[in-house]
């Protein structure tokens, strides 16, 4: 079993930046079946939204079209964490962040949050205009 813990979050005005941590911890052998993480969002009355995902395996990564261009996903295997890094942050990026994991999720999957097997408990992050 994978534990996940999300910190970074914050409040912040339009326009700044502000990164997000998700630590993985668990037997050696669960964390090292780990090949995506990824991010997702949900803001209060809507559905939870894919941010961005890193693969492992190919070094690969992939992001939602809301925050293409402003955010960056990366991930330290060393310490078993993955960073999401948000610039320009807009009043409309509100919400609680999560970060999940999955062993494998090939590109046309690597989005649905239904494919992954472990999550975080979230950090909220709020922009104020």
């Amino acid at each position: 079993q994978v534990q996940l813990v999300e910190s970074g979050g914050g409040l912040v005005q339009a326009g700044g930046s502000l990164r997000l941590s998700c630590a993985a911890s668990g037997r050696t052998f669960s964390i090292d079946s780990i090949d995506t993480m990824g991010w997702f969002r949900q803001a209060p009355g809507k559905e939870r939204e894919f941010v961005a995902a890193f693969r492992r395996s190919d070094a690969s990564t992939y992001y939602g079209d809301s925050v293409k261009g402003r955010f960056t996903a990366s991930r330290d295997n060393a310490k078993n964490t993955v960073y999401l890094q948000m610039s320009s942050l807009k009043p409309e990026d509100t919400a609680v962040y999560y970060c999940a994991a999955a062993r494998f999720l090939r590109t046309s999957t690597i989005s649905a949050r239904d494919e992954y097997t472990a999550w975080g408990r979230g950090t909220q992050v709020t922009v104020s205009s």
